[in-house]
């Protein structure tokens, strides 16, 4: 209102509210001209219809329908404006100027769209503005946490980057960002769901938030004090492009750096050991020295010196720092460990990893795994459906459970007949005829090592 302030007016009532938004002018001599009005306008009357009795609806009308200001022209329908009409827009706090005769409507109209557009320019001049700023962030080291950082202070308020579980990975002026993570659950299911909308608005008491998905990768949300502007809107907008950009960027580096990591173990596993150490050094990787400890890894998250080998993470670690590296695998999702190996020896390494991550435990090492018996190397499912398949003879022969235990005797004393039948409790002739039946039934040579080895493990993991 204060710059139009060369066309001569003169402010009767309601300086306290200048500063409102003027977002049109409207010209009427209505007596209510309030069906014809948005909110926002300057209204300009020369008041031909107003009476003195009807200045207080007149005004009250004008203020419920959102009107910014009132203009009265003076040396027409009234020499003055009506003291009844200044009275009832000073205690509405309307703000009332007079229009002198020698000022025409159409150029206080002028005026308001030329502040209206000088006002739109500046916007776009800011939101380009606030734009370059955000890219510029977006191009330093840190990236998306940049971007994150500088969002914050452009809306004057907060902002975090959460992944797609909802967890926070940046935060900044957010005070506490998990606790505020954890109030956008709802907001976050609702853009998870099927249909889901492009953005969610919260508005509170002292609190407008803006949440809006990065793909399938994530989320971001804002928030200020104050109702965000158009600018402030064109902003967000800005910063979740070069978020979702560099989520996008992000993961065909990692995509293509996983590339180029499996083929260094592809050429490790071939013994190029010295032309693997010059790809991985191209990429900042360095192999570590011999003796070394290989770690699969069982986690949807590749370490970040993994080695992608089919649906595991391999990583190679020096001997003296396996602990720290099964450690942090260990955060991830299961890991297996084999004993020490040189690079000659990779593969060798790489099965007694695979094979020790095969058992029940969240970490295992092989050399662990083989102290405790040959048993423990074996997958416990596979090694239960061999014991089944090779003694089903004998558990259904004649549904007599002597066949077995005779069995596991006569192997425990091995093959000594009057230990086992002693043990047993049985003359040893009895044991005799058991073992000559066992030995029919499965087709096997008791007397043969390897036929022996094999229905020990058998019984033992039946």
């Amino acid at each position: 209102m204060t710059a139009i302030t060369p066309l001569h007016l003169e402010v009767l009532a309601g300086s306290e509210a200048l500063d409102r938004k003027v977002r049109w002018v409207a010209v009427s001599e209505l007596e209510d001209p309030t069906p014809f009005l948005e909110g926002g306008e300057l209204v300009l009357t020369t008041g031909m219809r107003l009476s003195a009795e009807g200045a207080l609806p007149y005004v009250s009308r004008l203020v419920a329908r959102g009107v910014t200001g009132l203009g009265f022209a003076v040396g027409l329908g009234h020499e003055d404006v009506p003291p009844e009409l200044v009275e009832a827009a000073a205690d509405a706090g309307l703000p009332l100027v007079e229009v002198p005769r020698d000022t025409p409507f159409i150029a206080i109209g002028k005026a308001v769209s030329e502040l209206l557009a000088a006002e739109q320019y500046e916007e776009i001049s800011r939101a380009f503005a606030a734009q370059g700023r955000l890219t510029r962030a977006a191009l330093q080291p840190e990236g998306m946490n940049a971007v994150i950082e500088r969002l914050a202070r452009e809306i004057d308020g907060w902002a975090l980057l959460l992944d797609a579980a909802g967890a926070v990975r940046h935060a900044a002026r957010a005070g506490r960002p998990s606790e505020r993570a954890r109030a956008l659950e709802p907001e976050l299911a609702r853009l998870r769901a099927p249909g889901a909308p492009s953005s969610i608005a919260v508005s509170t008491p002292g609190d407008h938030v803006i949440v809006q998905p990065l793909g399938r990768r994530g989320f971001f949300a804002v928030g200020s004090v104050r109702p965000f502007t158009p600018i402030g809107h064109t902003i967000v907008n800005a910063a979740g492009s070069l978020l979702t950009l560099g989520l996008e960027q992000g993961r065909e580096q990692r995509a293509a750096d996983l590339r180029v990591r499996a083929a260094v173990l592809r050429l490790l596993l071939t013994g190029e050991t010295a032309a693997a150490g010059e790809i991985l050094a191209a990429i900042g990787g360095e192999l570590p020295a011999e003796p070394l400890v290989v770690l699969a890894c069982d986690t949807d998250e590749p370490a970040a010196q993994g080695l992608p080998y089919g649906g595991l993470t391999v990583v190679l670690a020096r001997a003296d720092e396996a602990e720290d590296a099964i450690g942090r695998a260990a955060g991830r999702g299961r890991v297996g460990a084999s004993g020490p190996v040189g690079y000659a020896e990779l593969a060798v390494g790489l099965d007694q990893a695979e094979r020790a991550l095969a058992s029940a435990a969240p970490v295992a090492r092989f050399p662990e795994l083989a102290g405790q018996g040959l048993l423990s190397l074996l997958d416990p499912a596979a090694a239960a459906a061999f014991s089944a398949a090779l003694l089903a003879p004998l558990r259904e022969y004649g549904s007599r459970a002597d066949l077995i235990e005779s069995l596991r005797a006569y192997l425990a004393c091995n093959g000594h007949w009057d230990a086992a039948a002693q043990r047993l409790g049985v003359h040893r002739h009895t044991l005799r005829y058991r073992m000559k039946r066992v030995s029919e039934l499965l087709g096997r040579d008791l007397d043969d090592p390897a036929a022996r080895a094999e229905l020990w493990i058998a019984l033992s993991a039946g």
